[in-house]
């Protein structure tokens, strides 16, 4: 502040010492000339300035519509991008459905094909079973027969002598 204190008071020392004044003059003071060359500077840079306006203004137009037309195709490509993805989301809903599906009908196969194969193997265990109980039945049947005969022989060696044993052969010897 104190700076502009001291330009104005200089300021107004100089006038007072030029004793500064208004001039009427129009030679003297080329009011003529500087009033030519504001005209001239308004008149033909009105031309360029207005030129110059004109030329933005056509760019400015330029970019609006072009940012337009930008706007236009990605309101475009955006209803088109929300439509292949209703389009893809319809499809995974179908995939997913489809997806449920074979695996309930691999789900239901596999315990129908284990059921299956439990009950195939039950039956196999009863007929090996059935098998072996009969060939167990058949070895002690066997062995109870092989004791008996052994118990007889040795019953019937030890009753029956020399001479009876000779006649009962003879007896079956003719029998055949």
């Amino acid at each position: 502040m104190q700076l502009f204190n001291q330009t104005l008071n200089g300021v107004s020392e100089l006038i007072a010492d030029f004793s500064v004044g208004l001039n009427l003059d129009i030679f003297e003071t080329n009011i003529v000339n500087l009033t030519l060359l504001v005209g001239g500077i308004f008149y033909l840079g009105s031309n360029a300035l207005s030129e110059s306006l004109i030329e933005r203004q056509q760019k400015i137009l330029g970019a609006i519509q072009e940012s337009e037309e930008r706007l236009e195709q990605a309101v475009v490509k955006l209803a088109e991008s929300e439509t292949n993805l209703k389009q893809a989301q319809l499809v995974i809903a179908s995939i997913k459905e489809e997806a449920e599906a074979t695996a309930k009908n691999v789900k239901s196969g596999i315990l129908t094909d284990g059921k299956t194969e439990i009950e195939r193997l039950t039956a196999t265990a009863k007929s090996q079973i059935g098998t072996i109980e009969l060939k167990i039945r058949n070895q002690i049947s066997e062995y109870v027969v092989s004791l008996a005969l052994e118990r007889v022989t040795i019953q019937l060696e030890g009753k029956l002598g020399e001479s009876v044993q000779q006649q009962l052969i003879d007896k079956n010897i003719s029998k055949l």
